[in-house]
């Protein structure tokens, strides 16, 4: 039988098998597991060794937990995934797993900005170069060295969406041996972009977005593509007692039944208020791979499955701080607050040029970073446009 289309895996992945089954998986919560006899316990030990499942400590993860996991490994194409607490969790994880002191990691500018605050004020002290690259890839052979052990991609980029080309990426790193390499797909969910077919080793997302999808859990995901990579990023996590609770294994579990449907509609309200927003005066930029006119819209074409929800709008020089702000707080559609993914519309001021990607933007305009929810996108474009009115004169 060919691979199931990913409607078909989130609807039927991870679920219980047998005659007679719930729907979904029961939430199994533990702590303590007791077992029959040292025989068994020490036959339990053995398996968890060599990375296999079974029930040992409840740190040391859930049934509810395996099926999260299973999907997720079904949407990636992956050998194996590891749930954490959070995005970052699972992102840190990576990186301490990959890296030890002496070598050499290649991070992307554009990437999520905890990561360069992590890579400032925990890798650089314990001994780990760092240097970042630019995601046209213009500047990426030049600094790779014989001690660079892991490159930290982000497809599309934080704020302003800039694709990347991975398989190129991917060629030019196996020219120097093999060097790991980890993408942020935390804007594909593993249901647009597909890290590990095009040839990357780690793929990490952060659930809390759209493989939740209601606002309401903290989650992360690490999936790899070969077995030596799970294990080093597992015995990091054990190393460092990372844990997912049962219930929110299980809250994303049904986060996940409806992830192709709520992504479809989220690009569809996306592209409807983009291609608006081209339109008005007030809006010098739309950022938004699926558009046309966005430079990396050839890339997206050729690697992506679709859009999410995500738009970032560059306002005129002329509007100020200030009308950007009022602009945020006059929407009544459109929550204020970090995050995205959830079913909801959210806006926040963001500021490129805290990002090395962002060092050619002083001199241009305000940055609002838009997610466009599930709501009437007449209403979102009508919302809208009583808000520019505050930027437009």
């Amino acid at each position: 039988m060919s691979r199931p289309q990913p409607a078909t895996l989130v609807t039927h992945g991870g679920r219980p098998q047998g005659a007679r089954v719930t729907v979904n998986p029961p939430v199994a919560r533990t702590s303590t597991v007791v077992f029959d006899s040292m025989a068994t316990l020490q036959k339990a030990l053995a398996e968890r060794t060599r990375h296999e499942r079974g029930l040992l400590y409840g740190r040391k993860g859930s049934s509810t937990g395996d099926a999260l996991e299973d999907v997720l490994t079904a949407l990636e194409g992956g050998h194996r995934t590891r749930l954490f607490g959070s995005g970052l969790a699972a992102i840190s994880c990576t990186l301490l797993a990959c890296v030890r002191p002496g070598d050499h990691v290649l991070v992307i500018d554009s990437c999520y900005d905890p990561v360069r605050r992590l890579c400032a004020q925990y890798l650089e002290p314990m001994g780990v170069a760092v240097d970042f690259f630019r995601p046209d890839l213009s500047d990426f052979a030049a600094q790779i060295r014989p001690e660079t052990r892991l490159v930290w991609a982000e497809c599309p980029g934080t704020l302003l969406y800039e694709m990347c080309d991975l398989p190129a990426l991917v060629a030019l790193t196996r020219q120097h041996g093999h060097i790991t390499v980890a993408v942020d797909n935390t804007w594909g969910s593993g249901l647009l972009y597909h890290p590990l077919a095009l040839g990357a080793d780690i793929s990490v997302v952060a659930g809390t977005k759209y493989l939740v999808g209601h606002s309401d859990v903290m989650l992360g995901a690490v999936t790899t593509r070969e077995p030596g990579a799970f294990h080093r990023v597992a015995d990091m996590a054990d190393l460092l007692g990372h844990s997912v609770s049962p219930d929110d294994a299980y809250l994303a579990l049904r986060g996940v039944r409806t992830l192709t449907v709520r992504l479809r509609q989220h690009q569809a309200n996306a592209l409807t208020v983009a291609q608006w927003l081209q339109q008005q005066a007030a809006v010098r930029t739309v950022f938004y791979p699926a558009l046309p006119e966005d430079p990396g819209h050839a890339l997206w074409q050729r690697d992506c499955n679709g859009a999410n929800g995500l738009v970032s709008i560059e306002f005129q020089p002329t509007v100020s701080e200030a009308q950007t702000h009022a602009f945020v707080n006059a929407l009544q559609w459109f929550g204020i607050g970090h995050s995205w993914g959830g079913y909801e519309s959210l806006a926040l001021p963001m500021r490129p040029a805290r990002a090395l990607e962002g060092s050619d933007w002083p001199g241009r305009g305000q940055l609002v970073r838009l997610h466009i929810g599930l709501e009437d996108s007449g209403d979102l474009i009508a919302d809208l446009a009583q808000a520019l009115v505050l930027v437009s004169a």
